[in-house]
C-alpha cells in the first residue's frame, strides 16, 4: 500500500479525516483504541498492543480487524517517519441511533499518525512533580484494564490544572485508593519492593506497566498489585510513572512530599534501556 507520506490518518485503509457522524465511536464512545510508540522507524511492543486490542474488542464484543492489515496500514502511514506516535482506534462503526448494538455493523478502524512529543529529558533524569486530582474513577469491572474510547474523566480530571511544572495528575477511586495518573500507570517502591495499583475495578493496564513488572521479576525485586491508599503513596520511598511513550518518570513531589529519582527506579530505567538496545523484546 502505497501512502503520501503528507497523509497521516487512514480510516478503513483509506486516507481521510473524517468518519460518519452516525459512528457509534462518536455517538457512544463504543469502541477502543491503542497508542504505540515509534521510534527510530519501529513500532514498539506491536504483538502487546494487538494483544490488549484484541482483548478490549472481546470485551465489548466488537469484531477485531485482521491484525495483517493493521500492520500493512500503520507501515504504509508511518513510512519515511523515524519517530512518531500511531494510534489505532476500532470503533463498531455505523448504526443508527440507540444503544442496542446492530447486528450488522462494519467496524470502523482509524489508524492516525502523530508527531513525536517533545518529552524532556529532564522528566526522566530529574524527576516530574504531581498533583492528586479531586476528580474520581468510577468502578466498572466490566471495563476495567481496557482502553476504550470514553475518556471523560480523564478529560475532566487534566482540566484541573494548567501549572506547567505539573506533568501529571494521580487518579484515586470512591474509596479513595490511589488507581493511576490521567495517562500513566504508577508504581511505588518501599525498600526494593514495588507494589502498582489493582487495576479490576477501574483504571487501563497499560503496556509499560506490564514491561515493568516483568522486567523487576527478572531483577529479582518483589512486586505486588494490591490496593494502594493515598497513605502508601505518601509513604514510599520512591515512586514513579510509567506509559508507552515517556517509558519510566520518577516523581520528585507531590503537594508537600517530596522524592529523589532512587535506586529500584534508576535500575528499571537501565533495564529498559538494555531492552531498546537488545531490540528483540521492545521491537515486537
Amino acid at each position: 500500500m502505497a501512502v503520501d507520506s503528507n497523509i497521516s490518518v487512514l480510516v478503513n485503509g483509506k486516507p481521510a479525516d473524517c468518519v460518519s457522524s452516525l459512528d457509534r465511536g462518536l455517538l457512544y464512545g463504543d469502541g477502543v483504541f491503542e497508542t504505540i510508540a515509534v521510534r527510530e522507524g519501529e513500532q514498539h511492543f506491536w504483538a502487546r498492543h494487538m494483544q490488549r486490542l484484541a482483548a478490549g474488542c472481546r470485551r465489548l464484543g466488537l469484531p477485531l480487524p485482521d491484525e495483517s492489515v493493521l500492520h500493512e496500514e500503520a507501515a504504509a502511514l508511518l513510512a519515511g517517519h523515524e519517530a512518531a506516535v500511531l494510534k489505532i482506534i476500532v470503533t463498531r462503526g455505523t448504526g443508527g441511533r440507540g444503544y442496542q448494538t446492530p447486528g450488522n455493523a462494519q467496524p470502523t478502524r482509524i489508524l492516525q499518525r502523530h508527531p513525536w512529543p517533545a518529552l524532556p529529558q529532564a522528566c526522566a533524569t530529574n524527576g516530574v512533580r504531581v498533583r492528586l486530582c479531586t476528580t474520581r474513577l468510577g468502578s466498572n469491572p466490566l471495563l476495567a484494564g481496557i482502553k476504550h474510547l470514553n475518556r471523560l474523566e480523564q478529560v475532566l480530571a487534566r482540566q484541573e490544572w494548567d501549572d506547567p511544572d505539573i506533568h501529571e495528575g494521580l487518579l484515586c477511586d470512591t474509596e479513595d485508593c490511589v488507581i493511576e495518573g490521567t495517562m500513566s500507570n504508577l508504581f511505588v517502591v518501599k525498600g526494593s519492593a514495588l507494589v502498582t495499583p489493582d487495576l479490576t475495578r477501574c483504571g487501563v493496564a497499560g503496556i509499560m506497566r506490564t514491561v515493568v513488572m516483568e522486567q523487576a521479576a527478572s531483577l529479582a525485586l518483589e512486586v505486588s498489585v494490591k490496593p494502594l491508599p493515598l497513605a502508601a503513596v505518601q509513604q514510599a520511598d520512591e515512586v514513579f510513572l510509567t506509559n508507552s511513550l515517556i517509558g519510566i518518570w520518577p516523581v520528585i513531589g507531590l503537594d508537600n512530599r517530596t522524592w529523589h529519582r532512587g535506586p529500584v527506579t534508576r535500575q528499571l530505567q537501565e533495564r529498559l534501556e538494555n531492552l531498546k538496545t537488545e531490540g528483540t523484546e521492545w521491537r515486537c
